[in-house]
């Protein structure tokens, strides 16, 4: 069960730590200490909701059909290496830092507002939770473990944005930040393409 919660820590993890919109967007608000908890908490929430629904709906219609899972798990590999490839390219080219210059203080219902449409207007979100993830956790030995850990990656990910994105702000700001990070989540999305790709789903 241990490891299953390890798998789950680190293949959420992985996947959440893609700067997206929905980072990027709570890293802005971090900088900016512009309601960044609350923005960060309703981050984890809907993760851990999408989670659990992709979860348990998905990974009972994976176990019957081996041959869907089996999809999935190569569409997972190819998912995972078209994100490492984005982020190797974005740290080779670099980009902008965040700004924090100019902002002026929202309400915590804009802010909330906000982050609820870059969280649940980004179809990566769903193929994360409702499709890769479950892909994966279908192949665990305790689903619900696994989840426990895909959520824990949720939570202890954002507190990090919410917190270090303050704590940091002047550090963040700067382009080469990003290319770091960028590398470091290239790294990560290429050896768990590999791992999926050289792991057949469970046939038991």
């Amino acid at each position: 069960m241990l490891e299953s919660y390890v798998t789950g820590l680190l293949v959420s993890g992985g996947i959440i730590i893609a700067i997206g919109a929905q980072n990027a967007y709570v890293l802005g608000v971090a900088v900016r200490r512009e309601h960044h908890w609350w923005s960060a908490g309703l981050c984890m929430s809907t993760d851990a909701l999408l989670i659990l629904a992709g979860m348990f709906g998905v990974s009972a219609v994976l176990l019957s059909m081996p041959s869907a899972l089996e999809a999935l798990r190569w569409l997972g590999v190819v998912f995972l290496t078209w994100l490492a490839a984005q982020a190797f390219l974005r740290a080779a080219t670099g980009r902008q830092g965040l700004s924090v210059d100019g902002a002026s203080e929202r309400s915590p219902r804009r802010v909330l507002l906000a982050t609820l449409a870059v969280t649940l207007l980004n179809p990566q979100v769903y193929l994360d939770t409702l499709l890769l993830i479950p892909s994966i956790g279908a192949q665990q030995q305790s689903s619900a473990t696994f989840v426990a850990g895909a959520v824990t990656a949720s939570i202890l990910w954002f507190s990090l944005l919410a917190w270090g994105g303050a704590a940091l702000s002047p550090w963040l700001s700067r382009p080469l930040a990003w290319r770091a990070i960028d590398g470091t989540i290239g790294v990560m999305m290429a050896v768990i393409a590999v791992h999926l790709a050289i792991n057949s789903p469970a046939t038991a």
